[in-house]
Formats: structure tokens, C-alpha cells, sequence
């Protein structure tokens, strides 16, 4: 396994910084609020316990990146698997990088759609970028953490990427589409604003990206059968 040489990030490094800017310019805009009322109103949001999206795309797309975990690890001890190191690097990265929207998120005080005042609930709208600012919910809502069990996996962009574009191009594909349906799914129930998927995809993007930088240099050559 051979990751591309650092000087060619500048589309990673584009997607990142563009990413930021975009997310910036979004959260200033104030549209989470009303993109929520689409949804919701004052007594709360109708959909949020309809079987589509709080058990098909809900429970069943958490469901579905656990299985595509499992079955990374099944490849990965398959004797005769001659990409080994790289679905090992793949699967770290993209489990380690739900699990740093998991830890951001349980940090957050930021409450969810539901628990707001203008559907319904306790807590005054606060923006998640006063960090340590309670809004008298329960909090811990921001970012979007099932989101991440797709999103985790633009990883898949960075692993095959040098070695076969196509397949990296699919992965890159799938995680978003995937993603941005999970988002979507959890904002008609009122479990997020529109901003805490778009951020979650961008921690996942921006992980695994440093994950290929810090990748040490031995063990770059340790992979480079891989």
C-alpha cells in the first residue's frame, strides 16, 4: 500500500477549506430554524416516530455500517487478501472517526430540534458555536452521530484512490448519498438541524484526510505489499 505523496492534497485540502467556509456561512445564515419548521411545528414533529425514518433508515442505517465493518474485517482474515493493510488502515480510520463525532457530540451542549421551545420543548435555540453555553435541553445533539455511520466512510475515497480511482470514486459516492439520506432522515424527525449533518461530514472528511497525512513513514513501507 502506497498513499499518494502530501503534495498531492490540494483537492483534499480545496474540499476541506471550501467545506469550512460553506459551514461558516450556513450556521451565520440562521436557515437551520427554518429549514426545521419544514418539518416541525409547535406541537413537535409528526414524522418523528414513522416506521421509515426511525426504524428503516434510523436503526437500519446504524445497522448497515456496522455490517459493512464486519465484513472489512472478514476480508481482512482471508488468507489470501492482498490488500490487507489497506482495508486495516480503511477500517481504523473510518471507525475511529465515529468515534470522534461520538465524543464531540456527548461534549456538545447543544439539545436537538425536539427539545426546543418552538417545537414544543424546553430549551431556547443557543448556536453550537458557544461551546460550554447550555440552552436548557438536554444536549448533546451536535453533531449528527448517526450520520457519521456513513460519512465515516469517504475514507474509502482516500484508500483506493492511488490504487484503483474507480472503486475509490464509488466509495466516495456511496458515503455521501448514504450520509446526506441518514441527515435527512433524522431532521424530518426533528433529531438534528440540517447543520449537524453537513458538519459531521466534514469532521469525517477532515479525519480521515489527516489520518493519510499522519500516517507514519514506516508504515507506509510496511504496506507498500498492501
Amino acid at each position: 500500500m502506497r498513499f499518494p505523496s502530501r503534495s498531492t492534497y490540494a483537492l483534499p485540502a480545496t474540499v476541506c477549506v471550501a467545506g469550512l467556509l460553506l459551514l461558516i456561512g450556513w450556521d451565520a445564515s440562521g436557515l437551520d430554524l427554518a429549514v426545521a419548521q419544514w418539518f416541525g411545528n409547535s406541537h413537535g414533529f409528526p414524522l418523528r416516530d414513522h416506521w421509515l425514518f426511525s426504524t428503516v433508515l434510523h436503526t437500519g442505517g446504524r445497522a448497515a455500517g456496522y455490517v459493512l465493518a464486519g465484513w472489512l474485517v472478514v476480508k481482512l482474515l482471508l488468507p489470501d487478501e492482498p490488500h490487507r493493510a489497506r482495508i486495516a488502515w480503511l477500517l481504523a480510520t473510518a471507525v475511529s472517526g465515529m468515534l470522534l463525532v461520538s465524543v464531540i457530540k456527548h461534549q456538545s451542549l447543544s439539545s436537538c430540534p425536539w427539545d426546543l421551545q418552538p417545537f414544543g420543548g424546553p430549551a431556547t435555540h443557543v448556536s453550537h458555536w458557544l461551546w460550554g453555553v447550555a440552552d436548557g435541553g438536554p444536549g448533546r445533539c451536535f453533531p449528527a452521530g448517526h450520520a457519521s455511520a456513513a460519512f465515516a466512510w469517504l475514507a474509502g475515497w482516500f484508500a483506493w484512490r492511488d490504487l484503483n480511482p474507480r472503486r475509490a470514486r464509488v466509495w466516495l459516492a456511496g458515503a455521501l448519498a448514504a450520509g446526506l439520506v441518514l441527515g435527512l432522515a433524522q431532521q424530518v424527525r426533528g433529531a438534528h438541524f440540517a447543520s449537524h449533518t453537513l458538519w459531521t461530514a466534514w469532521v469525517c472528511w477532515t479525519w480521515a484526510w489527516a489520518c493519510t497525512l499522519l500516517l507514519p513513514q514506516g508504515a507506509r513501507r510496511a504496506a507498500a505489499a498492501g
